[in-house]
């Protein structure tokens, strides 16, 4: 297996692909996101460029390590397109690794829950383990439909999901019945796919979208036809080579028996040569493995993997589940026998209090 690094490593064998491609497109590239669909379904979403990009800010704090910060939402991702976020909860699973929150983004009038994606000492050895996962659990009253049992609980079977399903009705409590949208990058965007579904078919919930970015597949071709019908708002947004949407792999002469994508597939990438290289939003067919979109390149970027729309998605730096608490936090969050941690939009406002009246740091 080959792993490319950062673009300006990529040699002159990748310029000159680049200017063919420039060559073939650059008087077409205007019409890219207009480009007629081979499988064309109109239940299926809009994609909206602006709400990812405010999306994927979300997508990026949730990996922030320093939990009163993250919290209180005054971290260095807390700003931006995402200044004024009420956060409800915010859930640390220490014995799996899972960290995700769930608030109020008052301008976008909605719920949003958003999941860290893995952070592990080595994000390649991650990667290298996504090949060899096997669909190995059937998908609870879904006839034939398989999943991972990896992907599926760390959902479904750890602290996450009663802490998120709590926090959306304490969230509707404050604020009235608003929309829900759900997003995360890499394993986040997996966990993000998994609440998105669980929220529409266990709770009832309505006006459920879900975004993911550098998402991997999660189950099979029944799962992914079940998952658009009951979710059918949903974008996965993925960038140029990036490594991460190619696994588990998908075989396409044995489409009943791999991995499938569910749709929608948005895809950035980048054509032109030099000066002239700007970035591409390809809207993808409503098949989940349009053979047009990442499908028709190598997927080998772990740089790609790692930003989207010029974001930084990963852990400021690589640990085994390392996270930052100060005094006013360990006091104000609630821990359990095995270390997992929630703090509530209670102790969210109390701290926020004691640390305008200078909190001491550890």
């Amino acid at each position: 297996m080959v792993i490319a690094g950062p673009p300006e490593y990529m040699g002159k064998r990748r310029l000159f692909i680049l200017a063919i491609f420039g060559c073939l497109f650059a008087c077409s590239c205007g019409r890219e996101l207009m480009a007629e669909h081979k499988h064309v379904d109109n239940h299926l979403t809009a994609y909206n460029h602006s709400l990812a990009t405010i999306l994927v800010e979300y997508a990026s704090a949730v990996y922030m390590s320093d939990l009163t910060q993250l919290f209180t939402w005054t971290c260095s991702r807390c700003s931006g397109l995402t200044a004024g976020f009420d956060i409800i909860e915010l859930l640390v699973d220490v014995e799996h690794c899972l960290q995700s929150f769930v608030g109020v983004a008052k301008d976008l009038n909605a719920i949003v829950i958003a999941f860290r994606g893995t952070q592990e000492h080595s994000i390649q050895n991650w990667i290298e383990d996504l090949y060899w996962k096997q669909l190995d659990i059937n998908y609870p009253g879904m006839p034939d439909a398989m999943v991972h049992h990896g992907f599926y609980s760390a959902y479904h079977n750890t602290t996450i999901r009663p802490g998120i399903l709590n926090a959306v009705e304490r969230a509707k409590q404050y604020y009235g019945d608003l929309n829900i949208i759900v997003t995360g990058h890499s394993m986040g965007g997996a966990m993000a796919a998994f609440c998105g579904l669980d929220l529409v078919v266990n709770t009832e919930a309505k006006n459920v979208q879900v975004m993911t970015f550098g998402q991997p597949r999660v189950g099979n071709a029944a799962f992914a036809s079940y998952y658009s019908q009951l979710v059918p708002n949903t974008i996965r947004v993925t960038n140029d080579h990036d490594i991460v949407p190619h696994l588990p792999p998908y075989y396409r002469y044995f489409p009943q028996k791999t991995y499938h994508h569910f749709p929608r597939e948005v895809w950035l990438h980048n054509i032109g040569v030099g000066s002239l290289v700007y970035e591409v939003e390809k809207v993808c067919d409503g098949s989940g493995e349009d053979p047009d979109c990442c499908r028709s390149v190598a997927g080998n970027s772990i740089a790609d993997h790692l930003v989207y729309f010029g974001v930084e998605l990963m852990c400021e730096t690589w640990r085994s589940c390392g996270i930052v608490m100060d005094s006013l936090a360990k006091e104000y969050g609630k821990m359990d026998v095995k270390g997992n941690i929630v703090f509530s939009r209670d102790s969210i406002l109390r701290m926020k209090t004691e640390t305008n009246t200078g909190g001491d740091r550890m």
